[in-house]
């Protein structure tokens, strides 16, 4: 039977003006953004829809402590205005920061639980950035196993690199320490590499290097109630479907320092029975990693945007009259 998988952003498909069109249009899109700021406490709004200042726009959001609530926000806001429209899903998943928002939207969190948390979680990552400066880089054209086998020989004690998102076959993103990953940067090409490309982020994440954030995260998921999902959700940690809310709870924490198995995880859905992808939120990241994953004849489809579910309405009027 033909399923629809929903795929929630993380952190780097953020931009100025996410979400101010939905709020402009949806009453169920504006009142949760409203809820957002009531729980936090400050205009997270105001750095989502910008303040005409460009540059000073752009700087707020790259702050993890405010991408990754704004990224989360704006997903959530993208399924309150679903919801009112019936629009269903058989199973999530959501990459890293983007695994908050499967969880919430498939019930395992609630958004008042989920947000404050999400919240932490980039503060935490932030500081533990500033504490144990690192980097990260994207290499493209390399097998994974000889990439992990090169990551292995290029650490040492207290300089490591590691992969941390497996993105797509071909598309890995590695993380560690400067020093480690300046020395990748430097060798990968010479060791099957086609390209590998620095990347510009606040800290080495899905490395040793978050451990500073582990220990304030566990307290806040020890905290915080988790339930069964109504569908079940591919952690990152593993790639398989869970359902079970002390895993959850588990894998989220062992997410700080594990890569994200993004490519193993659009494998398993497809296998399990997802002929469709929804990313929900913002950009078209992971509708692009489904398409390099599975081939372009997979269906895809990004909700962001006011014009995005305009589109997505039109098509099913058009295919409930024809």
């Amino acid at each position: 039977m033909a399923m629809t998988a929903f795929l929630f952003p993380g952190q780097g498909s953020q931009y100025v003006g996410m979400g101010s069109d939905l709020v402009s249009r949806y009453p169920a899109a504006r009142d949760l953004v409203a809820r957002a700021d009531d729980i936090l406490g400050f205009p997270l709004s105001e750095a989502m829809f910008g303040t005409g200042n460009a540059e000073v726009d752009a700087e707020a959001l790259r702050r993890t402590e405010i991408t990754q609530p704004a990224l989360f926000v704006h997903s959530i806001a993208v399924m309150a205005v679903l919801e009112g429209d019936g629009i269903a899903f058989d199973m999530a998943a959501g990459h890293s920061l983007g695994e908050y928002s499967a969880l919430t939207s498939s019930g395992a969190l609630s958004f008042e639980d989920a947000l404050p948390l999400v919240r932490l979680r980039g503060e935490l990552m932030a500081r533990a950035g500033d504490d144990r400066p690192g980097g990260m880089a994207a290499v493209l054209g390399m097998d994974d196993a000889d990439l992990e086998s090169a990551c292995r020989e290029l650490s040492s004690e207290g300089s490591v690199v590691q992969p941390a998102n497996y993105n797509s076959p071909g598309q890995v993103v590695i993380s560690g320490d400067v020093a480690a990953v300046a020395r990748a940067v430097e060798t990968l090409p010479g060791r099957g590499a086609r390209k590998v490309v620095p990347l510009p982020v606040s800290g080495a994440f899905h490395s040793p290097l978050m451990t500073h954030a582990r220990d304030g995260l566990a307290r806040a998921l020890a905290d915080v109630r988790i339930i069964s999902p109504s569908v079940p959700v591919w952690l990152n940690v593993t790639a398989r479907p869970s359902r079970d809310a002390g895993e959850i709870r588990d894998r989220l924490l062992e997410q700080l320092l594990a890569p994200v198995r993004w490519t193993q995880t659009m494998e398993s859905m497809h296998g399990a029975g997802a002929d469709r992808f929804v990313e929900i939120g913002a950009g078209r990241v992971l509708s692009g990693l489904a398409k390099r994953t599975l081939g372009r004849d997979v269906q895809t489809l990004a909700l962001g945007t006011v014009e995005d579910i305009d589109a997505l309405t039109r098509t099913d009027q058009n295919e409930h009259t024809t």
